[in-house]
């Protein structure tokens, strides 16, 4: 069984599965998501900020991109970006939760970090283990989402949205692929918990942080009713 590089995985037709489906989920969460500055950490062979509005984009990469680095060495000032989407950053990290208290950093207070990992509780997790870890994706941690919902928890995130997708198995032969794609449609029914990939949208909140609104309120009802106390005076003009 020969080893494939992430290009030639990703260009293969388990590969080109995986990145359709997570595309149609990234499009559809990126464009509703809005700020002045967008970043997305890893896997250069996609784009999954082409639906954003955000007017900054930038791909940062270990390899290529606009910026090179680490996932959890991002070179972004503190409270700087409105956008983060991790397209299996936490799978291929060297530290998955500092990548995340990294993510925590860079973000600023309301935005919205987007992540997606493969699911060792699968078919895909299955096949990792016969694969023995050996060549993309097989390699990667394969985290538990649980684990990492509980890790954003943590670090003071609310999770918005969190489901499956790719519930076929990871056939790299494109007839085989077609034959389990009832499974994408009915994987939420029958193993909710079962597709290969796992997809989170969650949201920075900040302890105490309150929005200041503008002041359109009109006066409270009491504050209208009570009169200003005014002094008295007496015949000759003195106050009393």
């Amino acid at each position: 069984m020969s080893i494939l590089t992430r290009d030639e995985w990703l260009a293969s037709p388990v590969g080109r599965y995986l990145l359709d489906r997570e595309q149609a989920l990234f499009d559809q969460a990126v464009g509703d998501l809005f700020g002045f500055n967008a970043v997305q950490l890893t896997l250069p062979q996609a784009d999954m900020l082409r639906n954003s509005r955000i007017p900054f984009l930038c791909l940062a990469d270990l390899t290529r991109g606009d910026v090179n680095c680490q996932p959890h060495q991002m070179p972004f000032l503190t409270g700087s970006i409105d956008l983060l989407v991790m397209p299996h950053g936490l799978d291929f990290s060297q530290n998955p939760h500092e990548t995340l208290r990294e993510a925590e950093r860079v973000l600023v207070p309301e935005g919205h970090v987007v992540i997606t990992g493969f699911n060792p509780l699968s078919s895909w997790g299955i096949k990792r283990s016969i694969r023995r870890r050996h060549g993309f994706p097989w390699y990667g941690s394969f985290l538990p989402m649980l684990r990492i919902k509980d890790w954003l928890a943590l670090l003071g995130f609310e999770i918005v949205e969190c489901r499956m997708t790719c519930y076929a198995p990871p056939f790299n032969n494109a007839k085989w692929l077609h034959r389990f794609n009832f499974l994408d449609r009915l994987g939420n029914l029958w193993w909710p918990m079962g597709g290969g990939v796992y997809f989170i949208v969650a949201k920075k909140r900040v302890v105490g942080m309150r929005l200041i609104k503008p002041g359109w309120k009109k006066p409270k009802l009491k504050s209208r009713l009570v009169a200003t106390p005014t002094q008295k005076t007496d015949s000759k003009g003195n106050n009393e």
